[in-house]
């Protein structure tokens, strides 16, 4: 009997630069910064990286110092960056005012023109970026860039049906990002659904893609919601989700949620307090959801509670990504959160 492959996942989207003030500064009044790379896409193969999962990113740098950096942050986390190419221009930023108590966080973004923005599916060779992949991540903030970053996403999503890829999508919705310019974000995330087999998105995400609104609540509502979405996109096999109930800027409330169109694996509710860094939570649940898959195709219980584990966990580390490794994983879901020595 032939093994099937080990997965090799790749990742499509930009990099970016974090500038934020430190000890919970307001940005206004701030004299200086801590840098760290990001960007959604990234942040998810960081995180299966640190999990043993073998991980690509296809992007486009500045032939800068800063693009150098970005590359070198992702290679030494263990993702192949031979597809982060470099061209001249700039490098898209993006500015955090950490929440603190009843203060919520807030993203200032400067990345419009950057080197990625500016980039058509021209200036990317599919066949070998995608060659000997069988999984494509990308989210919804690509093509919410502009209307060159639209079609670029479409062209990634088709590279990869064509080449007979399981396409993840994550919705990530920017509200920002899509009234910078004329879009039409319903319709260009329409057309990416269609093409996905996996989405990460809550009712919110599944409202705007329908046109509709949901009058149940709670779990009844996430139900609701994900059987419009399966029936409209029947090429979707898993939605993914988290509930989170925000009482203070470090103390939140997390479950999570794993369904297909016959199943549904619900966590329980959790409290996570004494937050650090709610940035990139979100890409640890995606990440988390996909080590537990992976590992054992078909555990949407077990994909949950890995998805939960990574997710909280994140919110415990400064940057954008999770570093944590399977024991970390497992000394969370066994409740070890004493001294391990």
């Amino acid at each position: 009997m032939v093994s099937s492959p080990a997965p090799n996942l790749a990742f499509f989207g930009e990099l970016l630069v974090r500038l934020s003030p430190p000890d919970k500064m307001l940005l206004r009044s701030a004299r200086n910064v801590d840098l760290a790379v990001g960007g959604a896409e990234a942040n998810v193969a960081i995180g299966l990286a640190s999990l043993g999962h073998a991980t690509r990113m296809i992007s486009r740098v500045p032939a800068n110092a800063l693009g150098q950096m970005a590359r070198s942050t992702l290679m030494g986390a263990g993702v192949d960056c031979a597809h982060v190419a470099q061209a001249e221009g700039r490098m898209g930023l993006y500015f955090l005012t950490p929440g603190a108590g009843l203060r919520a966080s807030q993203v200032v973004y400067d990345r419009a023109g950057s080197v990625f923005a500016r980039a058509s599916a021209d200036d990317f060779d599919w066949d070998a970026a995608l060659g000997g992949a069988t999984h494509l991540f990308l989210s919804g903030i690509t093509p919410a860039l502009g209307p060159v970053s639209s079609a670029l996403a479409i062209a990634a999503a088709r590279a990869a049906k064509a080449r007979g890829l399981t396409l993840i999508f994550d919705g990530n919705y920017r509200a920002l990002l899509w009234e910078a310019w004329d879009s039409d974000p319903c319709g260009t995330l329409t057309e990416l659904v269609g093409m996905a087999d996996m989405m990460f998105g809550n009712h919110r995400d599944i409202a705007l893609l329908l046109g509709t609104q949901f009058a149940s609540d709670g779990e009844d509502r996430r139900r609701e919601a994900a059987a419009a979405l399966f029936a409209a996109f029947p090429n979707l096999k898993l939605l993914a989700s988290t509930a989170r109930h925000v009482e203070a800027a470090d103390q939140h409330l997390l479950s999570a949620r794993v369904e297909t169109p016959c199943a549904v694996a619900q966590t329980d509710e959790i409290a996570v307090s004494g937050i650090v860094d709610r940035i990139g939570a979100g890409d640890a649940f995606a990440a988390g959801v996909l080590h537990g898959l992976l590992r054992a195709p078909g555990d949407l219980d077990g994909a949950a509670q890995s998805g939960l584990a990574l997710t909280a966990l994140k919110h415990s580390l400064p940057g954008d990504a999770s570093l944590f490794g399977q024991g970390d994983v497992d000394a969370f879901l066994s409740g070890q959160f004493d001294v391990r020595r």
